[in-house]
Parts: C-alpha cells; sequence; structure tokens
C-alpha cells in the first residue's frame, strides 16, 4: 500500500489533505478551533499517526488524538465544560498513562503541546511538565 501524505494545500489549488481535515473536524468535536492550532503542529500530529498506523489509522484515532490535544492546549476546566466529566478523566488517565510509560503516542502529543509553546500552564503544572 503507497504512503499517505499530508498536505496543506498551495494557493488554493490543492486542496488538504484527508486527514488534516479529518483532524479539524475532531478538533472541532473536542472543542477546540482547528485555527488556534498551528498548522506544523496538526502537520506533525497526523505524522505521528501515521507512524503510529502505516496503513490507516483506526475510526476513533483522529477524535482520540484531538480530545488529547485539546486538553492540553484548553486545560482542564475549560476542557470538561465542552466535554463532560467523563471524557476529561479519560483523558487525565491517558496522560498519567504516558508519564509512566516515557515514550508512546500520548506523551508524544504532550510534547508536542508543550515543545509548541500551546500547553496550558495548569496542565504544566498539575503533572510538572518540563523540557530538558
Amino acid at each position: 500500500m503507497a504512503k499517505r501524505r499530508s498536505s496543506l494545500g498551495f494557493l488554493g489549488m490543492f486542496g488538504r489533505s484527508g486527514d488534516l481535515r479529518q483532524l479539524d473536524d475532531a478538533l472541532r468535536k473536542a472543542d477546540l478551533h482547528p485555527a488556534l492550532v498551528p498548522e506544523g503542529v496538526k502537520l506533525t500530529l497526523v505524522n505521528l499517526m501515521n507512524d503510529r498506523w502505516p496503513d490507516e489509522p483506526p475510526a476513533d484515532a483522529y477524535q482520540s488524538a484531538a480530545q488529547l490535544c485539546s486538553y492540553c492546549v484548553a486545560g482542564p476546566d475549560v476542557f470538561e465544560q465542552a466535554n463532560g466529566r467523563e471524557p476529561t478523566l479519560a483523558v487525565e488517565r491517558r496522560i498519567e498513562a504516558a508519564l509512566e510509560a516515557g515514550d508512546s503516542f500520548d506523551a508524544q502529543i504532550v510534547l508536542m503541546t508543550l515543545h509548541a509553546k500551546l500547553i496550558n500552564a495548569e496542565v504544566v503544572e498539575r503533572y510538572e511538565l518540563r523540557v530538558d
């Protein structure tokens, strides 16, 4: 199977690739407007997904990645107001597991938001995140 390639589009002549459109839709569903996430971060996120699932991500992969990204960017309170208590607890468990595991897909998403300086200060403080 041919490797998927992500595309931001060019001068309106070529459209955004399907994976970036799916990510934008998933970010909206997680109550994070895609315009608040730089294109480079979104491209990195879909590339992480391509590395994890070389053929095709599972159906819920975009939503799952978008929820974690949204939590990191918006912070726990705003995320919970928009998404509810259960999704918030689920994302918090994922972050805790990612911190224990070290190098995991979820850890890479958290680290990406940290390096991009998009991460909410409360998330940094709560999980004692830092860049070495």
